[in-house]
C-alpha cells in the first residue's frame, strides 16, 4: 500500500482513530454540561448548604468588613439608609462573633501571633469579652 503525502497508512488510521475519540469525548462532555446541565443543581444545592457562602463570616473577612463599614459610616454620617445598612452590618459581625469559627481564630492569634488580646474594634465590649472568654476555654488539638 502507498503512502499518502510520504505519510504511511498506519499513522493516518492512528490519527483517525485519535480524532474521533477526542471528538467522542468532548461531544460527551458538552452534552452533559450544556444539554442536560446536569451537575448545575449539584453545585447550587452544595453552594446553598455552605453556611459561608450565605450568613455566616470567618474572622479574617469579619475584620475586613468591619473597617470598611466603620469608613463607610464615617464617610456617610448623614445618610440614614447608610447608617441603617451599617448597624446592620454590626449585628451580623456581632452574631459571628459568637460562633466557634471566631473563637477558634482568636485562640490561634493569642497562640501564634503571640498578642495577648487581638482587639476587635467593631464589637461591643461585652462581645469582646465573651469572645475572649470563649477563646481562652478552647481545647486547643
Amino acid at each position: 500500500m502507498g503512502s499518502v503525502m510520504g505519510i504511511p497508512p498506519t499513522y493516518l488510521g492512528l490519527l483517525g482513530i485519535f480524532t474521533g475519540v477526542v471528538i467522542i469525548v468532548l461531544s460527551i462532555g458538552w452534552m452533559y454540561d450544556v444539554t442536560f446541565g446536569l451537575w448545575r443543581e449539584h453545585l447550587t444545592v452544595v453552594q446553598e448548604r455552605n453556611p459561608f457562602t450565605t450568613y455566616k463570616l470567618n474572622a479574617p473577612f469579619g475584620i475586613i468588613l468591619a473597617q470598611t463599614n466603620t469608613i463607610l459610616r464615617k464617610v456617610s454620617e448623614d445618610d440614614e439608609e447608610v447608617q441603617r445598612h451599617c448597624d446592620f452590618v454590626d449585628r451580623w459581625l456581632e452574631w459571628n462573633s459568637e460562633q466557634e469559627i471566631w473563637q477558634r481564630t482568636m485562640s490561634s492569634w493569642k497562640t501564634i501571633v503571640g498578642d495577648e488580646d487581638p482587639f476587635m474594634q467593631h464589637l461591643s465590649e461585652s462581645a469582646r469579652e465573651s469572645l475572649e472568654k470563649a477563646s481562652d476555654e478552647l481545647q486547643e488539638f
